[in-house]
Formats: structure tokens, sequence, C-alpha cells
């Protein structure tokens, strides 16, 4: 089904309304959607690479909205949903062990996590369940989705459709050296700072 369920999404770049598609995609998939916005920008950016970086923008528009979205999800309904899955899987001291986690390095957590091939949706649902400050959620939100789709674009925009192939099938490697080299330019830049 998750299969068939690609296949469509990577169909719809051809669409006439393929911005709409995607940033109706990338709204839900911050929140439910199991497949990522990258199968629709991937394929619309090659095609149209003149248009990238708006394929970009409006891709992380919706992904952010739809992060706060997920962050209402876990905030509002944690405590009639979220805290009763928890206690079904027994996860309650794990749970108020990642809260604490949370507190102190919530902004890494969501940068991270909105930047890799983890689901984003674990994250904004967690996000509003731990409180964590909405606004520190948007500029992680917005600074990570925005680095992972315009580079994306970014490469497509310069490179055409043959690194379309290349980031298909090596997604999760270009994702990790790329939040090597963000993490290491944040390193870098407060050692030089400091």
């Amino acid at each position: 089904m998750i299969r068939k369920l690609y296949d469509w999404v990577v169909s719809l770049a051809e669409d006439p309304r393929a911005l709409y598609w995607l940033a109706m995609i990338s709204f839900a998939e911050s929140s439910f959607f199991p497949i990522p916005p990258d199968a629709l920008l991937v394929p619309m950016a090659a095609l149209q690479p003149q248009r990238a970086y708006l394929i970009a923008a409006v891709c992380t528009a919706a992904s952010v909205l739809g992060g706060f979205f997920g962050y209402a999800i876990g905030y509002f309904l944690y405590e009639s949903i979220g805290r009763s899955i928890i206690g079904f899987y027994g996860l309650e001291a794990a749970y108020d062990n990642f809260q604490a986690q949370f507190a102190e390095y919530g902004f890494w957590i969501v940068a991270i996590a909105g930047f890799t091939p983890i689901p984003y949706k674990l994250i904004t649902i967690a996000s509003g369940a731990a409180g964590y400050d909405l606004i520190m959620f948007g500029i992680a939100s917005l600074g990570s989705r925005g680095a992972r789709f315009f580079l994306e674009a970014a490469l497509l925009k310069y490179f055409g459709p043959p690194i379309r192939a290349w980031i298909e099938k090596r997604l999760e490697l270009v994702t990790i050296v790329s939040m090597v080299l963000l993490i290491g330019g944040f390193v870098v830049f407060r050692w030089l700072a400091g």
C-alpha cells in the first residue's frame, strides 16, 4: 500500500496543480501522512528547474505550518490520547526522561529531525506533548525544513535529472552528510564566537 501511495505522490509532479498538491502533502506529512514531500519535490524540481526555489519555498512553508498542526495534536490531545498510549506500552519513565532531554536539547532535537529522514511528525507531536517553546519550535522547524528542501532544490536546479536518480537512491546519505556539515558549521561558529 505504501508503494502505491508513493507512486501516486510522484505522479502528481506533472499535474497542473502540482504546487497545491505539494503544499497539501507537505502539510499533512508533518503531522500524519506517511510519505515525505521529497517524493513530490524532487520530480517537480527536476521537471521545472527554473521554479526549483519556488517549489522549495512552498514545500517549506506548508511543512512548517503542518508542523504547528502536529504540535497542536501533541499539545491538546496528549492527555486524552497520548498518555494512554504511553501507558499501554509501559513507557512512562522513558517519556519523563525524554521530556527532561527535550527541555535541554529541544531545539537540536527539532532541528535534526526536521532535516533527516526521521519522521518529522513524531517530533512535532512530541514537541507539543512536551510543551516545548513554540517560537523555538518554529525557528528550528523553519531552519531545518528549509535547509533540507532548498538543498534538494539547488541540487536539482544546477545538476538536473541525473541528480534526481542519485538523490532518490541515496537520500539518507545526502541527508546525513548535510546534517553533519550543518552541525559542524554551528559548532565552528560557536567555537569562534566563544
